[in-house]
């Protein structure tokens, strides 16, 4: 067995509610904690941060853009980027803001969501050839040049626990339209948008079905990208998310079951309203439970039991602090969500630049010490059930 082939039945065993031989740990990084560790431990080389801590859980991410067309930049000087996308985005990228902004859209009215066509989403240029995409690209920095999705996941199945990626329709109508469109359109014909949403599904199936199938059996699982909610609640009602977007990604998890896979969704805010919903269509374990969202990890363990399986909630605000005394309280804590197996070890979101390098390395030696199996966590242990 490699180091992949025992990782991934770390992580297998985790999202069945087994004990595997101990915690798996998965994150997400932001780009500027990268190049701040790339400063600090490497000299300022190249830094792959799940290779230096040997994390167990990878993403790969197909294209999964509407239209196959690569990033046209439109503008470029002064520390500014204008950038057009597959999803007919319009985008600017700043180097005094982490995060792209959107400009404009093509798609915008009724009459565009019923005209807008999709590119075949089994295109072997989506998952042969390094393309450039809005997914892989654009976000908190402009990174273009990306190999193929099968190269990367040749490269990581030796070393980790792979799982590629799908958006479900949510994710995919925002980057098309826009957040504030699509909820005012929903509020003025929720039938026309939910068309539209049923052939995003369609499509969402399609980028599900070909990289399963262009990955040849070295994927574990599909992340499912959905954000659907604030920090305070849904961005719609419950009702209409369960009529119209419970069905679909009812089908994204039917067709990784179907391959033997596992799902997980990543959905910001607090979408503990559907919480129920999104298990039942399917879903294996939620992430990332932002605990600045009012989600607590010990809390969900002890609803759903050995039901449902979880992936994240350690808080970012208390690892920034990099008060090691605080962060090994967080740490420690949120390990009692591991009884039984179910849990995953992963920041509430990603691990910002704020966060000391060495503070996340004392998160991932924490882990390794107290997540073998039999937990005991001292000081820190919890009843769950």
């Amino acid at each position: 067995m490699n180091n992949g082939e025992a990782k991934t039945a770390r992580v297998i065993a985790a999202l069945e509610n087994r004990e595997p031989d101990r915690v798996p740990i998965g994150e997400f990084f932001w780009s500027n904690f990268v190049r701040r560790a790339s400063d600090e431990l490497a000299q300022g080389g190249p830094f792959n941060p799940y290779h230096y801590w040997d994390l167990d859980l990878i993403v790969v991410n197909p294209n999964m853009d509407p239209h196959i067309g690569g990033i046209r930049v439109l503008e470029q000087g002064g520390g500014r980027k204008l950038v057009k996308t597959g999803f007919g985005a319009t985008i600017e990228m700043r180097d005094s803001c982490p995060m792209p902004y959107y400009v404009d859209f093509d798609t915008r009215s009724y009459d565009d969501m019923a005209l807008f066509r999709f590119d075949d989403p089994r295109d072997d240029r989506r998952f042969f050839h390094a393309i450039d995409d809005q997914i892989n690209a654009v976000g908190d920095a402009l990174n273009q040049g990306y190999p193929s999705f099968v190269d990367r996941v040749n490269a990581c199945a030796p070393h980790y626990c792979v799982f590629g990626s799908v958006c479900e329709p949510h994710e995919m109508i925002w980057r098309i339209m826009g957040t504030e469109n699509v909820l005012l359109k929903i509020g003025e014909d929720p039938d026309a948008v939910a068309a539209f949403i049923e052939r995003i599904g369609d499509f969402a199936v399609g980028i599900a079905e070909a990289q399963i199938a262009a990955a040849n059996g070295k994927l574990a699982g599909l992340y499912i990208w959905g954000d659907i909610a604030y920090d305070r609640g849904m961005f719609f009602s419950p009702d209409y998310w369960r009529a119209v977007y419970k069905p679909q990604l009812a089908r994204i998890c039917d067709v990784a079951h179907d391959a033997g896979l596992k799902t997980i969704y990543h959905g910001c805010g607090n979408a503990s309203a559907v919480f129920d919903d999104i298990r039942d269509a399917g879903v294996d374990a939620y992430n990332p439970l932002e605990a600045k969202a009012g989600l607590d990890v010990l809390d969900l363990k002890r609803r759903y039991g050995s039901r449902w399986a979880f992936n994240g909630n350690i808080d970012v605000r208390v690892l920034a602090t990099n008060d090691l005394g605080l962060v090994r309280a967080e740490v420690l804590t949120k390990l009692n969500a591991a009884r039984g197996g179910g849990y995953i070890l992963q920041s509430d979101h990603s691990i910002p630049d704020n966060v000391n390098p060495k503070t996340y390395d004392y998160v991932v030696q924490l882990t390794r010490e107290f997540g073998k199996y039999p937990l005991d966590l001292g000081e820190f242990n919890r009843p769950i059930g």
